[in-house]
């Protein structure tokens, strides 16, 4: 596995390298301010950045209140944000971290034309396969970064965000040729930018395979536990259903495999092992099922079972994982 350590810059050194891109002070925007984009937006404020986030349902809430951070790093309270409840009075920023759901992504065609300067920077801290590429047909211009996040977060409340475990995040750029490898001078500001706020950062050679990677685990996990409505941790201590989502996880680096990526079998221990030293967790997917959400199936499950076939292989686990969820979040949302 190509994984990099990205060790934090002086902090006064990155502002400079990124002032002499953006022509000016750095602003950067934040779209969806949930368990991920309300935990790192508010450690980039908490840093000293000019971060504007554009909300929703949380928008009065957090505009009056703030956002609560409760964090085994320790608990933080921002008093004052810059909050937004449409992206035409949102200024327009030198980089967009987009933190939506997948499921809203068909709203980004609209909000980031509104929000990105020309030539910006737009990372993806999302789950699934090719959603740079989706961007990238939205905004042509802007530079292009996947960022895998491990992190044990949730959103418990209006603005607030309760941070359980793990927090860094595997960054690396979209190219177009998805197995061209490199880094480019954006992607080190990015890490930076995240670096110095205290985010340990990993920097992937390829993206693609990164993705892919990011996966295995999110295959093996996030439908399992809605299905058997179960938490990461029961399924690690019962032998039937840890054998069940390594043989998932097989399958999924084995689809990795015939797309071009070279991910070995034993990399499947090496997520259940990091599962094991898990705190008891719920998938965001479990989470977005019991809250009666849309869940991120297309993505995560059909979009790599698509890839596969088309070099064929059929991935026949998840694909019947991916039915089950089909039936069971429409049923959930009373959409059947």
């Amino acid at each position: 596995m190509q994984n990099t350590f990205y060790k934090r810059r002086c902090r006064d050194n990155f502002i400079s390298d990124f002032m002499l891109i953006s022509g000016g002070n750095v602003r950067i925007g934040i779209i969806g301010i949930g368990a991920v984009g309300g935990y790192y937006g508010a450690l980039l404020v908490k840093n000293g950045l000019d971060i504007h986030f554009l909300l929703n349902s949380d928008f009065e809430h957090v505009r009056d209140n703030g956002l609560l951070i409760e964090s085994k790093d320790g608990d933080f309270v921002l008093e004052k944000v810059n909050a937004y409840f449409c992206s035409r009075d949102m200024p327009k920023c030198d980089v967009i971290i987009v933190a939506l759901k997948t499921t809203h992504n068909d709203l980004l065609k609209s909000i980031l034309p509104d929000v990105i300067k020309k030539n910006g920077i737009i990372v993806m801290l999302q789950n699934g396969l090719n959603i740079e590429k989706d961007i990238s047909e939205i905004i042509p211009s802007a530079t292009i970064i996947g960022g895998l996040c491990f992190l044990c977060s949730n959103k418990v409340g209006p603005g607030h965000i309760r941070h359980l475990d793990y927090g860094s995040i595997r960054l690396g750029e979209y190219k177009k040729n998805v197995f061209e490898t490199g880094m480019s001078n954006e992607l080190q500001l990015i890490a930076d930018t995240f670096s110095n706020a205290g985010v340990p950062i990993h920097l992937a050679g390829n993206l693609g395979k990164a993705r892919w990677e990011k996966l295995v685990w999110n295959m093996g996990f996030n439908g399992p536990t809605v299905i058997l409505n179960a938490t990461t941790d029961l399924i690690m201590k019962n032998e039937s259903s840890c054998a069940m989502v390594k043989e998932i996880m097989l399958e999924v680096i084995q689809g990795a495999r015939v797309c071009g990526y070279d991910i070995t079998d034993d990399f499947s221990d090496i997520m259940l092992n990091a599962t094991k030293q898990m705190v008891d967790y719920s998938p965001s997917m479990k989470l977005d099922y019991n809250a009666g959400r849309p869940l991120e199936i297309e993505n995560i499950y059909w979009r790599p079972i698509r890839e596969a076939e088309m070099q064929g292989y059929s991935m026949e686990k998840s694909t019947i994982i991916a039915y089950q969820l089909d039936f069971m979040d429409r049923a959930n949302r009373k959409n059947i």
